[in-house]
């Protein structure tokens, strides 16, 4: 226990929490770049706003099933809870896995609402959208 009370654990658990997939994505994007060879730093620090802003759009589509919006919920719950299954004061696997189920839940809805509606609801740059597709894999 840290002696901060549960609501200070929980806001600091979601910060670390945006500020690792935040670094995901950026990877991602350096990745794309060097594949691709587009892509910039800037982009990458586009990208996070995007992603939750996509998770957003997608929990907010009445044309999902309520399969997937709950998933996405249960994800921002997830993200928001001051505990996870590997402790975020570890650092780097701390954070990990709270990157790991934001890929897994986004594989999920692309397995299932498929590709066409991510791109859809996607706010964010071409280049952006490839680092998603690099990572959810679809």
């Amino acid at each position: 226990m840290t002696g901060l009370p549960w609501w200070a654990d929980a806001i600091a658990g979601l910060v670390l929490a945006v500020l690792a997939l935040w670094a995901l994505l950026a990877v991602g994007l350096l990745v794309v770049r060097r594949r691709t060879g587009r892509g910039s730093l800037r982009g990458a620090v586009r990208l996070l706003p995007d992603v939750l802003r996509l998770v957003r759009r997608l929990a907010a589509d009445r044309a999902l099933s309520r399969r997937v919006r709950a998933l996405l919920v249960v994800l921002l719950g997830y993200l928001a809870m001051p505990f996870d299954v590997v402790p975020d004061v570890i650092p780097v696997l701390g954070w990990a896995d709270d990157v790991v189920v934001v890929v897994l839940v986004l594989r999920a809805v692309v397995r299932s609402a498929g590709p066409d509606v991510v791109r859809r609801h996607w706010p964010g740059t071409d280049d952006g959208l490839a680092v998603l597709r690099l990572l959810v894999r679809w």
